[in-house]
C-alpha cells in the first residue's frame, strides 16, 4: 500500500514512480484498479472499501494461493509415492519431447 513521504523533496519526487507494476502485463491492471479506488476513497477509508481490490493485487504479486496449491499437490503426490500408490516412474509426469516446443 502506498503512502505519502513524511518529508517531500526533490529526491522523493524523482523516485516516486519507480516501485510499481504498471509495466508488467500480469499485475498492472490490478494495481491500477486498486490505486483508482484508493484515490477515490482516500487511504484510510479506502482500506475498508477497497479491501477486495487490495487483496487481488497482493495475490497477483505474491502468488500465495498458487504456491500453497502447488505445495499441497506436491505433498499429496509424495504421500502417495510413500504409501505405494504411485511407482517411481509415475511419481512425476513424463517430460515432453525435446522437439515439441
Amino acid at each position: 500500500m502506498s503512502s505519502q513521504p513524511f518529508l517531500r523533496n526533490i529526491f522523493t519526487d524523482i523516485t516516486a514512480s519507480i516501485p510499481n507494476h504498471q509495466h508488467y502485463d500480469k499485475c498492472g491492471e490490478f494495481e491500477l484498479n486498486m490505486m483508482e479506488c484508493l484515490e477515490a476513497y482516500g487511504t484510510d477509508r479506502g482500506r475498508l472499501k477497497c479491501a477486495d481490490l487490495i487483496s487481488d493485487f497482493q495475490e497477483c504479486v505474491g502468488r500465495k494461493k498458487q504456491l500453497m496449491r502447488f505445495h499441497a499437490m506436491r505433498n499429496e503426490r509424495h504421500r502417495q509415492w510413500l504409501a505405494g500408490e504411485r511407482s517411481s516412474e509415475e511419481h512425476y509426469a513424463p517430460p515432453p519431447r525435446v522437439d515439441s516446443y
